[in-house]
This record gives structure tokens, sequence and C-alpha cells, in this order.
């Protein structure tokens, strides 16, 4: 145990560093081990994954222990837990910390439900723990710059493009939930205000689940946004754009490169400059400011009302009435269109 000095003279002895587990080993898992077991103050107990192949890979990637079972894990021991398993066993998982008093960072969508997600939430404001929802685009430094840079601007639109191809691994959500929910959080964030209005089109062109998604929306505040989202394209792309009253914002989230536009004259003049960037990688920052949180008992950089709400926008695009249906020689094959 390390003794600090505090500023009357007297020794107070420093918090034992956290003990934190990882449950879900896939992709998204074994970074979370990775990343936390290079912390310092933290003590990564393990991992919980069914699948031996998963377990085996985060032990690879964080050189910690692997558990089968979720009762393992608690058997060792945590303060808090970094939820990355399937969407569909979050709330189960959730709750079971919850109901044992530890802290708890669920990976984005917070729930498969709105309903799901409420009872999340509620369990864990009644026990008192910590629960922060794990939006990582938050803290990319791009991100961040272009939030900086709209601070108290009066934001008139928002239009934003994550594309890319098909996902290797198989999932249970289209676009909308996988991709969307990111930035339907980022539209939220950027206003400071709830969306009102949605409007989608979506289209199902290879995949069971919609593959394409442009989504329309309005704020409170009246600011219009546009999500363009699909996994058709070859490459992947991911910027967004505000537009303000007295500037114009750009950014590229994979290059991390932010340019303002500003200064607009009547002959259409402007002026532009690129706008500092930092280094930090998202998960990193995103972790420790949940650890920051449970050893403060501060409100989390992402609260769980916000990704409820964040949810509940996402499955209101899926859950919009079809349009009346067009000529039949208009569609063809497989696809599907809704919006």
């Amino acid at each position: 145990m390390v003794s600090k000095t505090s500023s009357s003279g007297q020794k107070a002895e420093a918090k034992p560093a956290p003990r934190i587990g990882v449950i879900g080993a896939g992709i998204m898992g074994s970074n979370h081990a990775r990343v936390l077991a290079g912390l310092p103050d933290v003590r990564l107990v393990g991992v919980v994954d069914p699948l031996p192949e998963h377990r085996a890979r985060a032990t690879d990637f964080a050189g910690c222990r692997a558990f089968a079972r979720l009762d393992e894990l608690f058997a060792e021991g945590v303060d808090a837990v970094t939820v990355a398993a399937p969407t569909h066993l979050h709330h189960e998982i959730a709750l079971a910390c919850i109901e044992r008093n530890i802290h708890v960072l669920v990976e984005k969508p917070i729930a498969s439900s709105v309903e799901e997600g409420h009872e999340i939430v509620a369990a864990a404001r009644r026990a008192g723990v910590t629960l922060m929802v794990g939006h990582v685009e938050r803290f990319n430094p791009a991100v961040a710059a272009v939030k900086q840079a709209i601070s108290g601007e009066d934001i008139l639109s928002i239009a934003i493009t994550r594309v890319g191809p098909f996902p290797p691994r198989m999932s249970n959500v289209g676009v909308v939930i996988d991709l969307a929910v990111h930035d339907i959080d980022l539209i939220r964030w950027f206003t400071e205000s709830d969306i009102v209005e949605v409007q989608p089109q979506l289209s199902s062109a290879v995949a069971e689940r919609e593959d394409i998604a442009l989504l329309q929306f309005r704020t409170a505040s009246g600011v219009l946004a546009h999500i363009n989202t699909n996994w058709l394209t070859p490459f992947k792309a991911r910027s967004v754009t505000v537009a303000t009253r007295g500037k114009y914002v750009m950014g590229d989230l994979l290059t991390r490169q932010v340019t303002e536009c500003f200064g607009f004259k009547p002959d259409g003049s402007y002026s532009m400059r690129h706008l500092p960037v930092g280094h930090d990688e998202p998960l990193r920052a995103e972790l420790i400011a949940f650890i920051r949180a449970v050893r403060s008992g501060s409100q989390p950089a992402v609260t769980g009302d916000e990704g409820v709400a964040s949810l509940e926008i996402a499955i209101r695009c899926l859950e919009s009435p079809a349009r009346p249906a067009v000529a039949s020689h208009a569609l063809k094959g497989p696809r599907r269109v809704v919006g």
C-alpha cells in the first residue's frame, strides 16, 4: 500500500487499484483487455468468454487469466467490469453485475431494447454503482476537436458519413444499430439537444437486415442532421461536417484531420485553417474516463440515460412505417426498401 502526504501534513493511504474484469472476448473485448492490462493503477483480473478460441486470443492480447463462466470471475472478486458480449446478453450480464454492486461499462448499444436499457439504468441508480455506455467515438480526438470548434456556435446542420465493406463477422443487427447509433449519439452530443423528428430510408441490398441507411433528423433546437451509412462501400470512410452561422467544420475521423472555414465575406471568400488534434487511442481514453468515474463517484462521460436515448432513436429509424410500394419492376432480386 502506498502512502501519500496530504496538504495538512498527515499521511493518507492511497486507494487500492480497482480490480476490473472484461466480459466478452471477441475483437472488442480483447482490445478492452489489452488496454486495461497496460493502464497504471488498475488490476485486470481476467476475461470471461464461453469460447476457447476467444479466451486464447484475449490471453495472447493481454497476458491475463481467462474464465469460461461469469461466476468464476465473480469468485475472484472485481470492483468493475466492461461488458463487450453480444448485445442480446447486455441486459442479463449488466443486471447480474449491478446486483453485486459492481460498476459497469457496457458497450453500445446499451441493450437490445429501450425497455431493457431503462431496467439497467434503474438498477444501477438503485444500487448506487457507476454505469457508463461505450460510445467510443466520443473519445476520437478528431471528434473532440470538432466538438471544441463548434462550442458556443449556433449550429445549423450536421452531416455524418460512416461507410465501409460488409463486416467479416456475422451480426444479428444491421447498419443502424451497428454503425449509425454511433452518429446518433454524436448528433445529440454536438447539439446538446434531443432528436424529435426521424426520417429514415433503409435498404437491404445484399444482407438480410438493412445494409444501407440514409437517415435524416431534426433536433429540438432546430438543427437538421443527416447520416449516410452502409456496408457496400469497398473502403472505410468516416467523416463529420458541421455548419454553423459563423463557420464550417470538416473532420475526417480516420486520418484525424479537422479543418475549419471561417471569416465568410460577401464576395464569397473565407479563411481556412487546420485545427490541432490529439493522438490518444479512443478506447484507452474511454476506459480511463470510466475508471476515473468509478474512483471519484462522478457522473460518467456517457451516462446510461444517454445510451438509452440514442438506442431509442435508432429503433425508431427501424420501426418507421414503410412507404407505399412503387412499381414492381423498380425492385429486383432480394432488395427491400422501407422508410
